[in-house]
């Protein structure tokens, strides 16, 4: 929870979320003597503060006029002393998983489906069919990662303006159409255009869909359900990798190719689900009533505590209207913020040492002598472990309340396994050998739910979150476009060029995780002894009128 304006603050302090607390001496003293003494101490005062720093009336004096200027859309249920008991927040919180992340895990099923059946449909010998090689297959696959790191930033500015819960079915719409025409596909030009269309058209939907759960989850509850989203990738490549095993049988039928099928009965999936988003992504939680839901999803006190709840844990996730563009200054302002550079560094990297391994997986099963059938089935064992390790990870990092000394387990698991593919002499002979190898690589603990909400954490407010989710993303799609030119046609079939290159960056990996934990406990220990070095009256007055915002003011602290 990043530490709100508070007048009384005297010290800058940690909690366990990594962000700012404050002491509330002070702030005791302006609650009425009753409030002080029913509290019983002043530490368990302080850590009813800790909770709700709206307790001290200065601080929610201070958000409520925020509120009101930025026209919040939730600004009329804001309540300073809403109160709830335990099991009404853990009703709250199911219902929210219910309604609100049961049905964003199936946009990303959506997504997922058509930007990643391009592997199944290379094992029915797409590649022969369009008279393409390893080198074309390639050039796609940058084509549709530049196209979808370009659409990143540009869909978030869109999505912020007229609202994700309208852009993002608008996007699947588009994309759904774009995925159905490649069944139609005749040469290299077309298989370009294709990705090039999908990449623009699906670039923006991962941050956008992070702004819109931010809106009803809190900073801690947020990993978890990110986690649940590439959950839902590796469960959508089971369910493609049977239903590939199925419509690729289809081969001859009305003499179309099998792949032809799958990209068309595939897309017709996503379309659906696309449309169905119209109707099932509320704009806030204050705005789940409309004409086709008159009653909506939540009571008027289920709406009151998931929008306090979520402002108790961060009061800036209300200083801008869900409506609300941003402006090129703020877009300045955030692409200058360097602070948040070294996650974006992170992103670009740590996902390179597998990406060509899991990008190859269903060519190398093939040169490997295993059918196109085979080929989907045995892409399914590597894709469950990875759903266990990625839940186990990320379940860790909450326990733990650490970002970098758990993310960096990812590149930990992954070295060995790239020394064995760079060094281990039976890579191409011993078929099954090398099957157990890339599937152990491949269910490494996947990272990325932590880095997403790592850097919405450090955003430290609604615009500067809203542009960091971009440009991370587009750090990982930088990632994917660099890791596209590691593996070569000249270099196959033991890769050994490509795989030194892996191990070189595999190593660069932990080395920048554990040098962004360095980097930000060292820029927290630079603010605590800025802030011990003012006095208490320099210290309300900045809270106070200080016009610093984001990661950049002294009572906030970095999670690392």
């Amino acid at each position: 929870m990043a530490s709100p304006p508070n007048s009384s603050v005297a010290r800058l302090g940690d909690d366990k979320d990594g962000a700012a607390v404050v002491d509330t001496k002070d702030a005791a003293a302006l609650t009425s003597p009753s409030a002080s003494e029913e509290s019983g101490s002043e530490e368990e005062f302080e850590d009813e503060l800790a909770k709700n720093p709206f307790l001290d009336p200065v601080v929610a004096a201070h958000w409520k006029k925020v509120y009101e200027d930025a026209d919040y859309e939730c600004r009329h249920v804001f309540d300073p002393t809403l109160t709830w008991t335990e099991e009404e927040e853990k009703r709250v919180v199911r219902k929210l998983d219910f309604r609100i992340c049961t049905w964003a895990c199936v946009m990303f099923f959506s997504l997922q489906v058509d930007r990643g059946n391009l592997q199944q449909a290379l094992s029915d010998n797409l590649l022969d069919d369009l008279g393409l090689n390893t080198n074309d297959y390639n050039y796609g696959t940058v084509v549709f990662l530049i196209a979808f790191l370009l659409a990143e930033l540009p869909s978030q500015l869109v999505s912020k303006k007229i609202g994700p819960d309208r852009w993002i079915p608008i996007q699947i719409v588009l994309w759904s159409v774009v995925a159905i025409s490649q069944c139609a596909l005749k040469n290299r030009s077309g298989f370009l255009a294709t990705r090039a269309l999908l990449g623009l058209l699906e670039g923006g939907f991962i941050p956008d869909i992070v702004l819109w759960l931010s809106y009803f989850y809190n900073s801690r509850e947020l990993p978890i359900r990110l986690s649940y989203f590439w959950t839902t990738l590796s469960l959508t490549t089971i369910i493609t990798s049977l239903l590939a095993f199925a419509l690729l049988h289809l081969r001859g039928v009305n003499g179309w190719a099998g792949w032809r099928w799958l990209f068309l009965v595939e897309g017709l999936i996503t379309l659906v689900i696309g449309l169905i988003s119209f109707f099932n992504m509320p704009a806030s939680a204050v705005q789940t009533k409309t004409w086709f839901r008159p009653k909506g999803w939540f009571t008027d006190r289920e709406v009151a505590i998931v929008v306090n709840r979520v402002l108790r844990d961060d009061p800036s996730k209300g200083d801008m209207h869900n409506r609300q563009a941003i402006t090129p200054r703020r877009l300045w302002h955030v692409l200058k913020e360097y602070d948040l550079w070294p996650l974006y560094a992170i992103g670009i990297i740590c996902f390179i040492p597998q990406g060509p391994v899991g990008a190859y997986l269903t060519l190398t099963l093939r040169s490997l002598g295993f059918n196109p059938f085979t080929t989907n089935l045995l892409t399914i064992p590597s894709t469950v472990f990875h759903i266990i390790t990625l839940l186990i990870i990320t379940r860790i990092s909450e326990w733990l309340n650490q970002r970098a000394l758990v993310g960096v387990w990812q590149n930990i698991w992954t070295l060995p396994c790239i020394i064995a593919l760079r060094f281990w002499p039976g890579v191409i002979d011993n078929a099954w050998g090398t099957y157990a190898l890339i599937t152990v690589l491949l269910s490494y603990p996947y990272c990325h739910a932590i880095n997403v909400a790592w850097v919405s954490k450090n955003s430290n407010n609604v615009g500067t979150r809203t542009v960091a989710s971009a440009l991370y993303n587009i750090s990982v799609q930088l990632g994917h476009v660099c890791y596209s030119f590691i593996y070569v046609d000249s270099d196959k079939p033991y890769y050994r060029n490509g795989n030194t290159k892996l191990l070189v960056i595999n190593i660069l990996s932990i080395l920048l995780f554990l040098g962004t934990k360095a980097y930000y406990v060292a820029r927290n220990r630079y603010k605590e002894k800025v802030w011990a070095a003012m006095s208490e009256d320099e210290r309300a007055e900045y809270i106070r009128s200080s016009k610093v915002t984001g990661c950049k003011r002294l009572d906030f602290k970095f999670a690392h």
